[in-house]
């Protein structure tokens, strides 16, 4: 593990975002191996998109979450990650109640691959997923790189 400063440009967002979009239709498949590109579960889609771009984040959600720093949802900009919880997940408190992950690429929209969707997919925050959000994350200044 060694520390990091990832500066999240508008270029570097935007290059993200269409390297996640290249993978629209790609299976969702929970527990997906990291570094696979036949299919993802959302913390290994987040993952593999991000980390073609020199930036390697842990695999899992929780993990992911603990990155960066806090934004609110009114100051999320295209880049930035947005954490919610799930079903099962509900009712726990604190890091355990995250349960998803997804990119955030403007227009009240996300980049992810979920249960829902059942592959890489575009999806509106609204009405579901907003009432899910537990926190979102820039992935800027001292976030820990894991190699």
């Amino acid at each position: 593990m060694k520390e990091g400063v990832f500066n999240m440009s508008l270029q570097k967002a935007k290059r993200i975002i269409k390297s996640g979009m290249e993978l629209l239709g790609t299976p969702y498949v929970f527990g997906a191996n990291p570094g696979e590109t036949d299919r993802f579960d959302c913390s290994s889609f987040v993952q593999y998109v991000y980390g073609a771009h020199g930036i390697i984040l842990p695999r899992t959600s929780r993990q992911q979450y603990l990155l960066g720093k806090t934004v609110s949802l009114s100051s999320v900009r295209r880049g930035d990650l947005l954490f919610f919880t799930t079903p099962k997940r509900a009712k726990l408190k604190g890091l355990n109640k995250i349960g998803h992950v997804a990119i955030y690429i403007g227009n009240n929209s996300i980049l992810h691959t979920s249960r829902v969707e059942k592959k890489v997919a575009i999806a509106s925050l609204d009405p579901y997923w907003r009432t899910k959000l537990v926190g979102a994350r820039r992935i800027v200044g001292n976030a820990k790189s894991y190699e």
